[in-house]
């Protein structure tokens, strides 16, 4: 099944990630990019962290398309499991 949009959680500075969620039919799904995948998808310009929101907005539906695809193929992180992104999983699409 492939997943649905979720929503924006939040951006941890600490950690230099955007954490969202998205949902397979009831169940949510926690994901993260980091932010520097989400700078290389804009071309490598660094974002400013007061931005990180909007920024993800802007990109959510490539973000949303690699989660979803590392989510086809289980590949899952963390506990409780989790989809996990970073700069290479978006290498792999070009």
């Amino acid at each position: 099944m492939t997943l649905r949009q979720g929503r924006f959680i939040s951006y941890e500075y600490d950690r230099m990630v955007v954490l969202f969620s998205m949902h397979d039919d009831q169940k949510e799904i926690h994901c993260a990019i980091s932010t520097s995948a989400m700078d290389e998808l804009e071309g490598g310009a660094l974002g400013r962290a007061g931005h990180r929101e909007t920024q993800f907005m802007r990109l959510r539906e490539r973000i949303e398309a690699c989660a979803d695809g590392k989510y086809q193929a289980k590949e899952f992180e963390g506990a409780p499991p989790g989809i996990v992104l970073r700069s290479i999983d978006f290498r792999k699409q070009r």
